[in-house]
């Protein structure tokens, strides 16, 4: 089952985000196929101010535990945190 980590940014830390990257993009790496797609919301400036993660995982549990492992989350960057089940109908490489 695929989901949708939705997540915002605190006000002010871009410097953080940009500390805590690279640890992020590797956790993300780290996920294998389990990471279908993924990058940053940007703010008017096209700074980035927020992210967008599609998982797979079993259910809604382990997307969770999968979110909360992120470095990002680990280190407080988020003001929220949204995850939702998701269907991928459009232009699904699994299923052309």
């Amino acid at each position: 089952m695929l989901f949708v980590v939705l997540c915002t940014d605190k006000p002010n830390s871009l410097d953080m985000r940009l500390k805590v990257r690279p640890d992020h993009v590797a956790f993300l790496n780290s996920l294998n196929g389990a990471m279908k797609a993924a990058g940053p919301f940007l703010d008017e400036a096209g700074n980035p101010c927020g992210s967008l993660v599609i998982i797979e995982a079993e259910n809604h549990k382990e997307a969770e535990a999968i979110a909360a492992k992120d470095p990002y989350a680990i280190a407080g960057l988020f003001s929220s945190v949204e995850i939702k089940p998701w269907k991928w109908t459009m232009k699904n490489p699994e299923t052309v």
